[in-house]
């Protein structure tokens, strides 16, 4: 093998190496951003149904279609939806970086691509997390059960925001199922370098 072949092997699987730990330990920060800042909600009994919130945060859309972000973030917000609930979800988001709502794409892409005909309430307002929680609360008062929907982290920062503005509501907070073993891998590791800005900044 020549010098110039043998490089460049050394540094594929430095590289793969290098990539491989990155994944890993994304993945650990977002399993473990899924479990973290969640309530203990109330028991409910069996002659009052349970009532859940699914609160989904946008992400910055430049076109009438949903982007790759928006269309896992919907997703997740619908498998993570409790079946024997009478459940209302909630998408949030403004105008941050196109002419329509996150909100409305994200229910156009819920009903016209997955076909979910469930209730869904737009919160089309909010530039920031900090404002997709504070417009959703009157949204939320009612349920039994909370979920806030994104990636792992972002979700996270959501739950760790309706603590600060109504730790009420936060004793409700339950886990949703955003985060899969393996899934969106790259978005993974953007999300957890990001949480990683997030905590230096506001420490």
């Amino acid at each position: 093998m020549s010098g110039s072949g043998h490089l460049t092997r050394r540094l594929f699987w430095t590289g793969f190496a290098a990539y491989t730990a990155l994944a890993a330990w994304a993945e650990f920060v977002n399993w473990r951003s899924s479990w973290r800042m969640l309530g203990i909600p109330a028991p409910v009994t069996a002659e009052r149904p349970a009532t859940e919130a699914v609160v989904v945060l946008g992400y910055g859309n430049h076109g009438e279609s949903a982007n790759f972000v928006n269309r896992y973030r919907v997703r997740a917000s619908i498998r993570s939806i409790d079946r024997d609930a009478d459940t209302t979800v909630v998408m949030c988001g403004g105008t941050v970086e196109g002419d329509t709502p996150e909100a409305v794409i994200m229910e156009r892409f819920a009903r016209e691509e997955l076909d979910y005909t469930g209730r869904i309430v737009l919160e089309p307002s909010s530039r920031s997390t900090w404002e997709n929680i504070e417009n959703a609360i009157p949204l939320i008062e009612h349920a039994d059960v909370i979920k806030i929907v994104s990636n792992s982290p972002h979700a996270e920062v959501g739950r760790e925001y309706l603590r600060q503005q109504r730790p009420d509501l936060a004793d409700r907070l339950v886990r949703a199922d955003e985060h899969r073993l393996g899934e969106i891998v790259p978005m993974k590791i953007g999300a957890a370098l990001r949480l990683m800005l997030f905590r230096w900044q506001h420490r």
